[in-house]
């Protein structure tokens, strides 16, 4: 069930708009899926062609769609791949749909919810001519742990042999887990444990099923041949990326991978947020692909309201300190930092109480057992939490830095090198100095802030980072963020960038994902129970929730948003 959004940053029934005091209102178109279907073949064929054009600070890193886990990629990989299952390709709440792609059907759970038997779609083709076979899907699979896929632990554990290859990635089988019939085209799953998501999880971009002979390491730069609408034809990181239209491709669901409008999608690097937001109104580019910096909402809400929209999307910024290396390594220090953020400075910063709300917790209030606490906030505490945030408490958290015995140690602060995240950055350091901390910031390209977050090699203390959800469930903050099984010391695939692991919060979150018999209400209690435990030890200070503000061009028509995917970029027209 997900939560009501407050009527305060959306009014109306057909559309939505934004109040803040840096943007005006905006009205926002919503098309219903009937209001598309409405329109006739003969329209909707005059709109195919053209070349989308997209445009970023900077590129999102390796291609390699099981290894990358940057939105600036993952949502462009959704025209390009594809898995046994993915969400269904609609606007609204029915985008959280797990629907059959490579496979013909969802298959229902057997042995109580050990057995997943799924069954090919015949005459499907990779880009490059070969015939998709249950070879490829079961090489894919291995491929997860193989080349460390930062989902690898959180996601595909629950397959028998998954340990084994968690352990020793190189020598990955899944003896037991995976079983192949080419003549029926099945492969069927074995897993050791019920997972209630596991179907969501493999309709995540990291299970996506590549040709059999893909290297079983990073590709970085080189494309790997896809069976969607789309196929990366060209790829320099320091300038651009080419998507074109897929040879081999053809139909087999509209709801799983739709075929698409634009020819070609081309994708440029290297202009910065502030001249990427006027390229865009001048309508040399379509989209960008960073936030845009809150002194242009104002001209957006005043100039371009047609070509701006705010959506939803569960989503937050939130500071990650290393609880294995000081000064952060003790808990007063961190429970310091929870208490001096001003979580209505950052709103501000992001671009106001329309777009954004104070978060203390790790669970956007879109999301089930959303956080319904604030134990950081003045007059609270983890003893008589308040019920929403109200204030930072400066001198709880300086007397708190005085009994942690910290104070006056040097941190280092990493951000992305982004408006939004050095305007927050800048006010986090200045945060810290006031705290006794003797504070830099070291900002960082968006295409590398994250991987070197992750890496323990790295010594980074404190970090400023966004996130957003997989698909819609506590387990992608919670489990994702600060899972044990996601820790991964000198490696760039650590998502757990705090290096958190408490084995008692690690059993609520395992038995909400695993234990079939409990209710939705009985599950959502555990979430909540782990999201008040993880404030307690404070391993993460959660800053805001954010809805994604998305500025097109003029000449870009039907706006198609999805709730996991975003804009997604095959159904949009540029002709």
């Amino acid at each position: 069930m997900r939560r009501q959004r407050s009527s305060k940053g959306y009014c109306g029934t057909r559309f939505w708009r934004f109040c803040t005091p840096l943007i005006a209102c905006l009205p926002l178109a919503f098309p219903t899926n009937a209001q598309s279907a409405e329109a006739s073949a003969d329209l909707l064929a005059a709109h195919r062609g053209g070349t989308l054009k997209l445009v970023a600070a900077a590129s999102g890193g390796t291609l390699d769609p099981q290894i990358n886990y940057s939105g600036k990629y993952i949502n462009l990989f959704a025209v390009v791949y594809d898995g046994l299952a993915t969400f269904k390709k609609v606007r609204g709440s029915d985008g959280n749909t797990v629907v059959p792609d490579l496979a013909e059907n969802l298959p229902t759970p057997e042995d109580g919810g050990l057995t997943y038997k799924f069954t090919l779609r015949p005459g499907i083709h990779f880009s490059n001519g070969q015939l998709l076979t249950t070879a490829d899907v079961t090489a894919s699979i291995r491929r997860i742990f193989k080349v460390g896929s930062p989902t690898a632990g959180s996601f595909y554990s629950a397959i028998v042999g998954a340990e084994a290859c968690l352990r020793t990635p190189a020598t990955c089988t899944l003896k037991g887990g995976l079983e192949e019939d080419p003549a029926r085209r099945t492969v069927t799953f074995h897993l050791k444990t019920p997972d209630t998501e596991f179907l969501q999880k493999l309709a995540f971009t990291h299970a996506v099923i590549l040709p059999a002979n893909t290297p079983e390491h990073d590709v970085g730069n080189t494309p790997i041949p896809s069976t969607g609408p789309y196929t990366i034809t060209s790829y320099d990181p320091n300038k651009s990326l080419r998507l074109s239209r897929n040879p081999a491709f053809r139909q087999w669901s509209a709801d799983a991978q739709p075929d698409g409008y634009p020819d070609a999608i081309d994708y440029s690097f290297g202009i910065p947020d502030e001249a990427a937001v006027t390229a865009v109104e001048n309508g040399q580019f379509d989209w960008m692909a960073d936030d845009i910096p809150m002194d242009r909402l104002g001209e957006l809400g005043s100039r371009f309201t047609a070509q701006t929209h705010v959506m939803p999307h569960a989503a937050m910024y939130f500071l990650p300190m290393n609880v294995n290396i000081p000064p952060f390594n003790v808990l007063k220090a961190r429970q310091a930092v929870n208490y001096a953020v001003n979580r209505k400075a950052m709103v501000i910063f992001y671009g106001g109480p329309g777009v954004a709300r104070p978060l203390c917790g790790m669970l956007p209030s879109s999301l089930p057992a959303a956080t319904d606490f604030c134990y950081y906030t003045k007059g609270a505490s983890p003893e008589h939490p308040a019920a929403v945030w109200q204030a930072p408490d400066l001198e709880k958290a300086k007397q708190l830095v005085r009994e942690s015995g910290t104070a006056g140690q040097k941190v280092t602060l990493v951000v992305g090198n982004t408006s939004v995240d050095m305007a927050m950055g800048v006010w986090v350091r200045d945060m810290l100095q006031t705290l006794g901390y003797q504070t830099t910031v070291r900002p960082l390209s968006t295409s590398l802030a994250f991987n070197y977050m992750q890496n323990t090699s790295n010594h980074v203390q404190i970090a400023l980072k966004d996130w957003s959800a997989d698909y819609p469930s506590p387990s992608n903050f919670l489990d994702d963020l600060l899972g044990c099984e996601n820790f991964h010391p000198n490696s760039d695939s650590s998502i757990n960038i705090p290096g958190f692991c408490n084995q008692t919060i690690q059993g609520l979150m395992d038995r909400a994902k695993t234990d079939v018999t409990l209710s939705s209400a009985e599950t959502e209690a555990l979430w909540r129970q782990a999201d008040r435990l993880v404030m307690e030890q404070a391993p993460a200070a959660p800053l805001i929730e954010k809805d994604t503000v998305v500025l097109t061009s003029a000449r870009l028509g039907n706006f198609f948003y999805t709730t996991v995917n975003q804009l997604f970029f095959s159904q949009v027209w540029v002709r």
